[in-house]
């Protein structure tokens, strides 16, 4: 009689992907690099809160977010309609930098929006700041762009 069948499974690769939802702490930071590309940054915080059981106090909990748009797509958009305190939900990638200074190696870790795989929404109603909803995701078709988006991008949208 023979024993139960025995399945192996393997992970092909892995996966780096980040989904934040978040308010900027900061106006977005624009800079061009040495290619004439522009990039943006800029600092997006995720809270949560709790009741504390042993003393009924609320608990708030901020994390703050190095974000950095490297897309240029998306370097347009944020630089046209968010501002300090949008809610906007991301999808990007880590990653680490590494640099030297004084002799010294120094490390930071971002949230790196770049190529087709990331993703920026807006999010909130018309009369925030952010300027309304928006999915602005480099993977949608150009008809599914808000209308507001259509007149100034359209010449530089890849699709």
């Amino acid at each position: 009689m023979a024993g139960p069948q025995q399945e192996e499974y393997y992970v092909a690769g892995s996966v780096n992907k980040v989904i934040l939802v978040g308010n900027l702490g900061k106006d977005p930071e624009t800079r061009s690099v040495s290619n004439g590309n522009e990039v943006v940054n800029f600092s997006l915080a995720t809270s949560e809160d709790w009741t504390d059981k042993r003393t009924g106090d609320r608990v708030e909990k901020t994390e703050w977010h190095k974000i950095v748009i490297w897309n240029e797509h998306l370097v347009k958009v944020a630089k046209k309609y968010l501002r300090k305190g949008s809610k906007v939900y991301l999808e990007g990638k880590v990653q680490t930098r590494k640099w030297e200074k004084d002799g010294r190696e120094n490390y930071t870790t971002e949230i790196v929006l770049q190529g087709f795989d990331c993703k920026l929404v807006m999010l909130g109603g018309k009369d925030e700041r952010s300027g309304g909803q928006g999915d602005y995701s480099q993977n949608q078709g150009a008809s599914r762009s808000p209308a507001p988006f259509s007149e100034d991008l359209d010449d530089d949208v890849p699709f």
